[in-house]
């Protein structure tokens, strides 16, 4: 892939990481490797900046505005994101800031990046979870076009345990490359 660098990008990622444990995670550890290699990709562990769940509001949003892709990484948990970034979503994207008066975000681009636990064929009608992975995640596009944020459809590593390390090693490459160019996939 080479050495990337900044001059080659003309977009700034930030990747808004939660993970309660992510040091027991394969798939997201490999993946934000992978994040990490870019120059123009902040990584923000959320988990490590506020073990005490006490959200520094004004950071946060300093932080979103200097990026022009936002993407959250997280697994899949209880069909939603894990609970630190629920409340980073509630009190960082508030009313007067992102939306309701407020358009800080408008135009930028959002993807979510998430890992599941359970197979692709899980999450259907007929699967053991009842709904797909796009009417799970609806909650969260939802929210993208209440911010006027540019939606581009998640990428999701179902089974990330289960996956082969040459699968989960082509998952992150998939990743890395999408990083490399996100412009590219927003109409």
């Amino acid at each position: 892939m080479g050495t990337p660098t900044t001059s080659l990008f003309k977009s700034k990622v930030l990747v808004v990481f939660a993970h309660p444990d992510p040091y027991e995670s394969v798939a997201n550890k490999r993946m934000i490797e992978a994040a990490r290699q870019f120059d123009h990709v902040k990584v923000h562990d959320l988990y490590a900046a506020y073990p005490d769940f006490i959200i520094d509001v004004h950071h946060e949003r300093e932080l979103l505005l200097e990026h022009d892709v936002i993407v959250f990484q997280h697994p899949l948990q209880m069909y939603s994101c894990p609970s630190l970034l629920k409340e980073w979503i509630d009190v960082v994207l508030g009313k007067g800031f992102a939306h309701g008066g407020g358009n800080a975000l408008a135009g930028k681009i959002c993807r979510f990046v998430i890992t599941t636990g359970g197979a692709a064929e899980a999450f259907s009608q007929t699967g053991y979870n009842k709904y797909s992975m796009e009417e799970l995640l609806q909650p969260f596009e939802l929210t993208a076009l209440l911010c006027q944020m540019r939606w581009v459809d998640p990428l999701v590593l179902h089974w990330a345990r289960r996956v082969t390390d040459e699968d989960r090693e082509a998952h992150a490459e998939l990743y890395a490359d999408w990083l490399c160019h996100p412009v590219s996939e927003v109409v």
